[in-house]
């Protein structure tokens, strides 16, 4: 997951100017390039490195640890002045001051010729100084153990998010923009991607009330404001844990799993009343997936489905606030606003696209359905039919054939080395420098360029820790010795060696001079978190089920696409493109590693009746994703679980359950050989959002009738066959 994160694993927060950080298909033209290199690995044993080998090491046994280095002492992220969170206030603090004397520079850019060939260069500039923190804060908040911290973090965010919306309103930036524009000597003078880098501050500028009236502007930071707000609110509110739900242990007879379920009996007979089953648990999964009893699996699905009036509202307002601010600039939706410089370009796009995979995707679902309801009638003795309902769904379904074991560590080892010329290099981190001891620090090492980023891992679960998978981009690559931060006047700041000493020193420690590369570059640093069971003394090293070994290809997907996109502008640098391509250099990490011919081992080449429903539902979840982002959210009527019951009753597979509202849990709301590897590389994840994402994928695909990405590419794409055996996922 991208958490954008909020959360979608890369930071989100709304992509205006100053920005942070789809479904899943194939065209068969895709197939070659990952059969290709399946075909090489089924051959070729990559022999492990040292580095391979302190990894397995490190991941795999619980006494080992890089990440407290006792001879040196920092603070996050190698930031000296973090080390505890009231310097993330001060930090903040002397970032709007710089960032304040940058936009005034802007502002006088009309002045001279030189300062207007270099607008495009300062308001990335600017963007970065604000992302740098904001990023940085949106990883601390959620990942954090120390409250404190976290709420430094949040502080923080909110107040640069507010300076920013502020920013991404203001006429005269836009006004100085607009002449850079106009300006066809300056145009023919920069590079392709600063021409880029200048348009999404462009159509973002054009997107924010830019040409509105004043009162209108400020309607829309207001409104920009609350949504934000609403959103960190609504975001609390899909974590939180739901109340438990009474089960009789007499419910609990036959089942299925004898381990848990008699330890959960005694416990019953022992304390000599109900048992709490709290949805999300262990116990829970367990009455789910082995309780022959359909009451208490169908209490438990209440109860995981469950929402307060308070968390729908929040929901609902959100949506109303974001149709509010689409209609102040002229948009008919928040899903038109949104998907306006999207690869998909509008709702009616992506609604046709949605229904070509829904008919695509329906002939399995009705025999998995059938296949499902022969089961129910044979276990409850029915008449023919029976209907699936939602809690039959784990019951029924056969379980996942065991797949061979891989460790969080042997699922990193080799691939990367052998697809791009990099490998993971496990370095200690400095006392303070990461959040928690389990938080392992790697160095990615280019053979040739020596080390290009960091990745933190945060793998195993914790109490307190997020739940599920996310890619968070840290810090963006972009270069740095070009900023010219001599003309921005810092020092007509008042006392200003001391009041931006802690930005100054942040910014600092992000540059680095790659060996042969001109210039010098902020290297991109990442952290994936994940909840993966931790090893012990007892129970050995951790043993990753197959959706585990996917998820951490996802995210290392995200991962190396942050690495290798390597560009002059933040803007534009790794998974800061459009965000209907962000998932694609991960979801070919998904489909390699799915592959029948790929050297790994997948247990998914049975017959899984219950993979085509799951995707089916993925599908149906983005379908209702754009009837919340529609001009229905204005109508006073409008009801957020009435519409996911009709949909759910009209287009679905399986009756919605009354009393219940998942919407409130739907947190999306806020060749492989060497060859190919280097094409895949040069042609997709170098350019990061550099380049039109159609021209990349007609480019990889040899496919020119691809390029213009009008609706009839979309068409296209649309006609693409749908792998049956990897299903839409929802991870960002």
């Amino acid at each position: 997951m991208l958490a954008n994160t909020a959360r979608n694993g890369l930071p989100k927060c709304p992509r205006k100017i100053f920005r942070f950080q789809g479904c899943l298909f194939e065209n068969d033209a895709f197939r070659p390039i990952y059969r290709r290199y399946a075909a090489t690995q089924a051959t070729l044993t990559i022999p492990a490195s040292v580095d391979d080998r302190t990894l397995v090491t490190l991941f795999d046994e619980p006494k080992n640890s890089f990440s407290s280095s006792s001879w040196s002492h920092t603070g996050l992220f190698g930031h000296p002045s973090l080390t505890h969170p009231r310097a993330l206030i001060s930090l903040t603090n002397a970032t709007l001051l710089r960032a304040q004397k940058l936009t005034d520079r802007i502002l006088r850019a009309r002045e001279s010729r030189d300062e207007l060939l270099k607008v495009v260069k300062n308001l990335d500039r600017l963007s970065d100084l604000l992302c740098g923190v904001i990023d940085l804060s949106e990883l601390v908040r959620n990942a954090h153990p120390d409250r404190v911290w976290a709420d430094a973090a949040n502080h923080a965010y909110e107040a640069l998010c507010e300076f920013m919306n502020v920013l991404n309103t203001h006429v005269g930036l836009y006004e100085v923009l607009k002449a850079v524009l106009s300006d066809q000597h300056i145009m023919d003078s920069i590079g392709p991607e600063a021409k880029q880098t200048a348009l999404i501050f462009w159509r973002d500028f054009e997107k924010s009330a830019i040409n509105l009236p004043p009162a209108q502007r400020d309607k829309f930071v207001s409104l920009s404001s609350e949504i934000l707000v609403l959103g960190r609110e609504f975001q609390r509110g899909v974590v939180a844990p739901r109340p438990p739900v009474s089960i009789r242990p007499e419910e609990l007879s036959g089942l299925k799993d004898q381990g848990m379920g008699v330890r959960l009996q005694l416990q019953a007979r022992f304390t000599k009343r109900d048992l709490l089953v709290y949805p999300g648990s262990l116990q829970a999964q367990m009455i789910m997936r082995a309780a022959p009893d359909e009451e208490p699996r169908r209490r438990v699905f209440v109860a995981t489905q469950s929402s307060t009036p308070e968390q729908i509202q929040i929901l609902e307002t959100m949506l109303q606030k974001r149709a509010e601010l689409s209609r102040l600039v002229g948009c008919q939706s928040f899903a038109h606003l949104t998907l306006d410089d999207k690869m998909a370009k509008s709702p009616e796009n992506v609604n046709h696209f949605l229904t070509a995979l829904m008919d695509h995707t329906a002939p399995a679902v009705k025999s998995a359905l059938h296949a499902l309801s022969l089961r129910k009638q044979e276990h409850l003795n029915t008449p023919p039919s029976p209907i699936i309902q939602a809690w039959d769904r784990d019951f029924y379904c056969p379980p996942e054939p065991p797949a061979p074991p891989y460790s969080t560590a042997l699922t990193h080892t080799g691939l990367f080395r052998h697809l791009y010329g990099i490998s993971l290099r496990p370095v200690h981190a400095a006392s303070g420098e990461v959040w928690h001891t389990d938080v392992q620090k790697l160095e990615v090492v280019d053979e040739k360029q020596g080390i290009i980023g960091w990745i933190y891992a945060d793998l195993f679960a914790r109490r307190g820790k997020p739940g599920g998978a996310a890619h968070y981009t840290v810090r963006c690559s972009r270069r740095t010795d070009d900023d010219d931060e001599s003309g921005d006047r810092l020092e007509e700041i008042p006392d200003y060696e001391r009041s931006i000493r802690e930005s100054v020193e942040f910014e600092a420690v992000k540059r680095h001079r790659l060996p042969g590369q001109e210039g010098v570059y902020q290297l991109p640093l990442v952290v994936l978190l994940c909840e993966f069971a931790r090893p012990s003394i007892s129970r050995g090293p951790t043993v990753l089920q197959w959706h585990e070994v996917n998820t951490l290809f996802h995210e290392m997907g995200h991962a190396m696409h942050s690495m290798i996109g390597r560009t002059e502008y933040q803007n534009v640098a790794g998974t800061r493109c459009a965000t209907d391509f962000v998932e694609l250099p991960s979801i070919l990490m998904e489909h390699f590693l799915n592959s029948p011919d790929s050297a790994f081992t997948s247990p998914n080449h049975h017959v899984d009746p219950c993979h085509s429903i799951d995707t089916y539902q993925q599908i149906l979840l983005a379908a209702l994703d754009q009837i919340y982002h529609s001009p229905d959210v204005l109508d006073k009527n409008f009801d957020s679980t009435v519409e996911y019951a009709k949909l759910q009753n009209t287009r679905g597979i399986i009756p919605y359950v009354p009393g219940t509202s998942f919407q409130t849990q739907f947190g999306h709301l806020f060749g492989y050989c060497r060859r190919l590897g280097e094409r895949y590389k040069d042609e997709i994840l170098r350019f990061g959002g550099g380049r039109d994402p159609w021209k990349m994928v007609s480019a990889i695909l040899s496919s020119p009738e691809l390029e213009s990405g009008d609706a009839e590419s979309m068409r296209r794409v649309g006609n693409w066959r749908i792998e049956d055996e990897v299903g839409l996922s929802g991870r960002h």
